[in-house]
């Protein structure tokens, strides 16, 4: 697997698989609701100015979007523990690293933010900066990458482990 392959697979649990999969489907099943409380303020009058009217217009686009969402998430996602790739971090490793310069050590999942609800982990996805550099790195290595205003860091790859959620 090259990193750019492995920065395209979203790993999840089971749990968050099972847990976004709900939400999809009671989105979609609430979908007439939806359309009948905007058929319900349509009949209220002037549509210019009608505010409930607009609210369920802008709830549905919202909703419509998060169903879309959902649905390239979970088609695309891979379900279970991610692979132990030899102790390199990537997508589904919790990683624990030393920015250079501080002696802290800071520990962090590479995943996806829909695992952020299943950790009390920091959650950084592998296509952020310090993601693509970490991903592929083997313990002890030190990778550069620029931050989105433009530094460049150095961190120091201490462990990687998968994550158990």
């Amino acid at each position: 697997m090259t990193t750019s392959d492995a920065a395209a697979v979203t790993w999840l649990t089971q749990e968050a698989f099972d847990r976004l999969s709900k939400e999809l489907q009671d989105m979609i099943d609430n979908r007439p609701a939806m359309a009948q409380e905007i058929n319900d303020r349509r009949e209220e009058g002037d549509l210019k100015e009608n505010g409930g009217y607009h609210a369920a217009r802008e709830e549905q686009g919202k909703a419509e979007a998060r169903i879309l969402q959902l649905q390239q998430l979970l088609r695309s996602a891979k379900v279970g523990e991610a692979p132990n790739s030899d102790g390199a971090a990537g997508p589904g490793m919790v990683v624990t690293v030393r920015f250079d310069g501080d002696e802290d050590v800071e520990k962090f999942l590479i995943g996806s933010r829909e695992e952020s609800e299943t950790t009390s982990l920091d959650v950084y996805s592998a296509a952020s900066p310090l993601g693509r550099a970490l991903t592929g790195a083997k313990k002890g290595a030190t990778v550069s990458y620029e931050t989105p205003s433009g530094k460049t860091l150095k961190v120091t790859l201490i462990d990687a482990v998968p994550f158990t959620g």
